[in-house]
């Protein structure tokens, strides 16, 4: 690639994927299918990078959203930009659209895709190099069906797998508590048992309910109340055993001060699209590293794109040290866009070493596994 090299072509797919099984969170149940937008980026030199974004309406906005920002309001700013100059890009599109996180990381992702196959170095490896090459995969019990999560824990335990996390706050609190006897009665310390409430308790009650989830001995409770309820948080981190770990009530850096000024947290959730992109999420991490924070590899309803591009951010920082849950393409899609998906081997993700973001995606992949709802 020439080093003046621009982006010469962009293409947008909003898509539907349907999934394997539904999905129980404290907010926004997700059951049939669920929608992302995809992004192709040409370089005058013919090397093709690939972007996606995935917004949650519950979490952060609408895929229909993050299309028209990506097609209407930053395709201007996309054309014509020097491949190399991304964070130059990112600082643009921060000025003429507010939010849109997701769409931006979207062309973050695509753009270091591009450079990293024309230097031939991996997204880690341009995001500083890597301090690991697998990581820890935390797959969710959130089934509305809790023998079935039971049956997959029983074929994944003996292979390796022992991260799961609970999405709790959603049944009725006894069914949860059985639900968490049985986990542990069966599996007993063989598990990392996490448990997320996805903000489903109100601070009124909440300690009562948290003190009875502590017995059972997790790794960390996340987010048990809205957001916006920090006192409350700093209360739990306080009083309880088990660290409290925030994940709504972190988006960006700004929220991350106010979290480590009132010790409302012990360790946050990093997800590329509440951050807004992945050289975001890495200075998010710098201020939980000097606070002492660790950091959990979250998701929304990614597939394979978006998580190999998560994948290289975890490679590439060393603060996020507690797993990920990148389980989405290998356990709820039912096909997803990638020719090969990202390997998992005994428990963990296995970070890809090619060139860019690692990962090959083809047009008949992408029209044969995936409903495009809208192309431009």
């Amino acid at each position: 690639m020439s080093w003046d090299s621009v982006v010469e072509r962009i293409r947008i797919f909003l898509v539907e994927s349907p999934i394997k099984m539904a999905r129980l969170q404290g907010v926004g149940n997700v059951k049939g299918s669920v929608k992302r937008v995809l992004l192709e980026v040409t370089s005058a030199d013919g090397i093709v990078g690939w972007g996606e974004a995935a917004p949650w309406e519950v979490f952060t906005g609408t895929p229909e959203a993050a299309f028209s920002a990506l097609d209407i309001y930053l395709r201007p700013l996309i054309l014509g930009a020097p491949i190399k100059r991304v964070r130059e890009l990112m600082a643009r599109m921060d000025k003429v659209l507010v939010g849109h996180g997701e769409a931006k990381a979207a062309v973050e992702m695509a753009l270091l895709d591009i450079l990293g196959k024309a230097t031939g170095l991996s997204v880690a490896d341009l995001l500083g190099g890597r301090v690991r090459d697998r990581i820890p995969l935390s797959f969710s019990i959130a089934d509305p069906d809790f023998d079935a999560d039971l049956e997959r824990m029983r074929a994944m335990v003996p292979a390796g797998h022992t991260v799961f996390k609970m999405k709790t706050g959603v049944k009725p609190h006894a069914e949860e508590l059985r639900i968490l006897e049985v986990m542990r009665g069966e599996f007993g310390e063989r598990i990392d048992l996490r448990l997320d409430f996805n903000q489903a308790l109100t601070p009124f009650g909440a300690m009562k309910i948290l003190r009875d989830v502590d017995a059972f001995r997790p790794t960390f409770i996340e987010q048990p109340v809205p957001r916006r309820h920090l006192d409350a948080m700093a209360g739990f981190a306080a009083a309880l055993d088990t660290p409290i770990l925030a994940d709504e009530s972190c988006f960006d850096a700004v929220d991350l001060m106010e979290v480590v000024r009132r010790q409302a947290a012990d360790a946050i959730s990093v997800k590329i699209m509440k951050c807004g992109g992945l050289m975001k999420a890495q200075a998010l991490m710098a201020i939980a590293d000097t606070a002492g924070l660790p950091g959990y590899g979250g998701t929304l309803w990614e597939g394979g794109i978006a998580l190999a591009a998560g994948t290289q951010l975890i490679a590439a920082t060393p603060g996020i040290s507690l797993g990920c849950e990148f389980y989405m393409p290998h356990h709820v899609l039912t096909e997803d866009v990638l020719e090969e998906r990202i390997a998992n081997s005994e428990g963990h993700v296995i970070v890809p070493d090619g060139p860019g973001l690692g990962i090959s995606i083809s047009e008949a992949s992408l029209r044969g596994n995936a409903k495009i709802l809208a192309e431009r």
